[in-house]
């Protein structure tokens, strides 16, 4: 009854994160307009906004969903909180045409309903969570000669991209930097997920942190983000981020699942019926996100054509959904 119990709290904190962050896009970008209607906008580069309570309640409000989505990989397995990244984009979608007036057009409608599918296609046979006592358990998972191969080929592969493919290519294909961020962001979910479990031990009475591993692991996870902000950050301001966004996503979303398979062998005690499901709820929900992305600008605004909204690009942290354009 515990994994069930932990799948129950960590969906709910999933769901409860993406509500803060697609609310806080909201929030944020009215703050923006009120902001810019009496200074500087932050698109001729103003920095008015900073002044304004709404936008930094916009920035409280998302860093309530980073907190909730912390805490959902300690409960939950990352094949069931990782997906559901995208329904964020739903609810700040469904939001900017409630609040904003900025229509949603048909297709988007779609790709919405396509993406909730796809979302209860694996709530309904996501794997429990494994009952771990001690974060010497995680460390055990974390060295055996699966995950260790794994996190060896996702280090080669990023010293590739980073010295060999990003000084000749970079500028040109986006996967370059998009490829770096996914496979830095599968190692820091992982890590993520190590030190969740560990503050959730200590919480409970059994202090974890007197161990070296969770310290070890929270140092990785400040590295492996600042790193994934910077190539990010490159590849937003050197694509489009309607394009960027969605492709991170999908890319970001299989990687992180490869890496819990692999380390915490959540397939291990499914059936195969369980694991294609899965498969085809998370490919559900990349074919509703990329619709979604498609048509986000086709609907346009109630009040002025979306072609010549203002737009500046709000990215906090290293998960896909946390990109957006307002």
């Amino acid at each position: 009854m515990g994994g069930i119990s932990d799948n129950v709290t960590g969906l709910v904190l999933a769901i409860s994160s993406s509500v803060f962050i697609g609310s806080s896009f909201i929030i944020k970008k009215k703050g923006l307009k009120k902001a810019g209607a009496c200074g500087t906008r932050a698109s001729d580069g103003g920095y008015s906004y900073l002044k304004e309570p709404l936008w930094w309640a916009g920035m409280i409000t998302m860093l309530f969903g980073e907190a909730a989505n912390f805490a959902a990989y300690a409960y939950a397995p990352a094949i069931l909180v990782t997906p559901l990244g995208a329904l964020s984009i739903i609810f700040s979608a469904v939001l900017a045409h409630c609040i904003l007036n900025e229509r949603l057009h048909m297709f988007g409608v779609v790709g919405c309903i396509i993406c909730l599918v796809g979302s209860v296609t694996i709530v309904l046979h996501a794997p429990l969570e494994k009952d771990i006592e001690s974060v010497k358990q995680v460390w055990h998972l974390a060295t055996e000669p699966g995950f260790v191969t794994y996190t060896c080929v996702v280090l080669v592969l990023v010293a590739v991209l980073i010295f060999g493919f990003e000084p000749r290519y970079g500028q040109k294909h986006m996967l370059v930097y998009i490829g770096i961020c996914s496979l830095m962001g599968s190692l820091t979910v992982m890590c993520v997920k190590a030190v969740g479990i560990a503050l959730k031990l200590s919480f409970a009475g059994s202090n974890q942190f007197i161990y070296f591993q969770p310290w070890l692991f929270t140092f990785l996870v400040i590295a492996f983000c600042l790193m994934q902000l910077i190539y990010l950050n490159k590849a937003l301001d050197m694509f489009n981020t309607a394009v960027v966004s969605p492709v991170y996503f999908v890319m970001f979303t299989f990687l992180t699942i490869l890496a819990s398979v692999i380390m915490f062998k959540e397939w291990d005690s499914q059936s195969a019926t369980d694991i294609v499901t899965e498969i085809c709820g998370f490919v559900t929900i990349i074919c509703g996100t990329f619709l979604l992305h498609k048509t986000r600008d086709m609907g346009g605004s109630a009040d002025e054509p979306s072609s010549s909204s203002p737009h500046i690009t709000i990215e906090i942290c290293n998960s896909p959904r946390n990109q957006y354009e307002v």
